[in-house]
């Protein structure tokens, strides 16, 4: 009787590290609309104090945001919000640095296999000679810092050329495999296409930038 009624106890929710007060519980869960407020507000908060400060320091913590945070607590905040958004271009470039960082061997790969027939992208993403996993981090780290301390959308043209590159990289290796192991080369051209939409959301937002539409 102990057991079972100690198994349908609540369990505790884990503690948002950097959630803002209009993360307010409302009957029927969050209302969206203060969710996605919070959001913006957030994603603002962020891009406005690095790109107001000439601190090199505060541009490091706030690329190793998610490596502090966990990127679990970012993905709470902003992984919903529309991707020509704010908060929506801010998720995409530290998801994609945290997957750089989580396996650049796998990544720098999929980059030196797509490279070749991606010039431009590879220019315009500003990849060093020759690429390895310890270059493509280096390279991760510089593209977002560049949300902070450089042009907020060049960061994220950056960022969709190396998507492009990745996934044509991506798309090439999983036609070589094809024969040996059909299934994986499926998954590898799934997420190739997946890659090539992340690029085209990235774009956008950076036009939306130079607009003075992202918020």
């Amino acid at each position: 009787m102990t057991q079972a009624a100690s198994s349908s106890a609540p369990r505790p929710h884990k503690p948002l590290p950097f959630a803002p007060a209009d993360f307010e519980p409302f009957t029927g869960g969050p209302d969206p609309a203060r969710v996605s407020e919070a959001a913006h507000l957030a994603a603002q908060a962020l891009v406005h104090r690095g790109r107001k400060s000439d601190d090199p320091a505060v541009t490091k913590r706030l690329v190793k945001l998610a490596d502090q945070q966990g990127l679990e607590a970012i993905a709470e905040m902003w992984s919903e919000s529309p991707a020509r958004s704010l908060p929506g271009a801010l998720w995409r470039l530290y998801a994609l640095r945290a997957a750089t960082q989580k396996d650049p061997e796998r990544l720098s790969a999929f980059f030196r296999a797509g490279q070749d027939t991606a010039q431009v992208s590879k220019a315009v993403a500003g990849a060093a000679e020759p690429l390895g996993a310890a270059e493509l981090s280096t390279m991760a780290d510089a593209i977002l810092s560049g949300a902070f301390d450089g042009d907020f959308d060049v960061a994220l043209e950056r960022s969709a050329a190396f998507c492009r590159v990745v996934a044509l990289g991506q798309s090439r290796m999983a036609d070589d495999r094809e024969h040996a192991d059909e299934n994986h080369a499926g998954r590898m051209t799934r997420n190739a296409h997946q890659l090539v939409k992340t690029a085209e959301d990235l774009e956008s937002a950076a036009a939306a930038w130079r607009n003075g539409e992202l918020d």
